[in-house]
C-alpha cells in the first residue's frame, strides 16, 4: 500500500512540474479598455489559441475644404483569432506570460457602426467592415494594469462602395485585467 502511494505523489508531484514548465494562455479572461473605454473577453481553446472579442468606442477626426473639420465617435465591435507563438521561449527566459503575456499574430476583423458625430450638418461616417491579419504583444503587470498594441493590414468594405480599399490595421490599449 505504501508503494502505490509513493507513486501516487510522485505522479502528482512530476505532472505539476510539468504543467508549470509548458505555460498556457488563460481559459477565461476580462478586460476594461480605457483608452477607447470598451470591454473586452479573451477564451482560450488550447494552450497557445484564443478568440478575443472588444466591444469599445472609436474616435475620429477629419477635415477637409468642404465639409470643414469634425470629431466623430463610432462602437466598434473587434474579433480576434490569435496564436500565442512565444510563451514557452518567455517562460525559458524567466519571463511573465501570466494573463497572455506574450507575441500574437491573429486573424483580425471588426465592424465600426455609422458615426454618432459632433456635427451632423457637415456630415455623417458610415459604417464599414475590415479583415485583415495582425501582429503585436500583451503584457500584464503586477497590478493587473494591461498593455497591448497590434498591427498588420486589411481590406476595408465601406457602406458607401467608393470608400472599399486596403488599410492599415492599428490597436493600442490600456486598461487592467479583471479578476486574479
Amino acid at each position: 500500500m505504501k508503494k502505490y502511494a509513493y507513486v501516487l505523489l510522485n505522479l502528482i508531484i512530476f505532472s505539476n512540474l510539468y504543467s508549470q514548465d509548458s505555460p498556457s494562455v488563460e481559459k477565461n479572461q476580462f478586460k476594461i479598455n480605457i483608452l477607447l473605454p470598451g470591454f473586452v473577453y479573451e477564451h482560450g481553446f488550447t494552450t497557445k489559441n484564443t478568440l478575443y472579442s472588444e466591444i469599445s468606442f472609436g474616435i475620429g477626426y477629419r477635415n477637409n475644404d468642404y465639409y470643414g473639420s469634425e470629431w466623430s465617435f463610432y462602437p466598434t465591435i473587434t474579433e480576434q483569432f490569435r496564436h500565442y507563438y512565444n510563451l514557452d521561449r518567455r517562460t525559458s527566459k524567466g519571463k511573465v506570460t501570466v494573463h497572455n503575456s506574450g507575441g500574437f499574430v491573429a486573424l483580425h476583423s471588426d465592424y465600426r457602426f455609422k458615426a454618432i458625430s459632433t456635427n451632423d450638418a457637415l456630415s455623417s461616417l458610415e459604417s464599414s467592415f475590415t479583415i485583415g491579419t495582425v501582429w503585436g504583444f500583451e503584457r500584464t503587470y503586477r497590478s493587473n494594469f494591461n498593455l497591448g498594441l497590434n498591427m498588420g493590414a486589411g481590406y476595408n468594405v465601406s457602406s458607401n462602395s467608393n470608400d472599399s480599399g486596403f488599410v492599415p490595421v492599428l490597436g493600442f490599449s490600456l486598461g487592467w485585467v479583471i479578476g486574479k
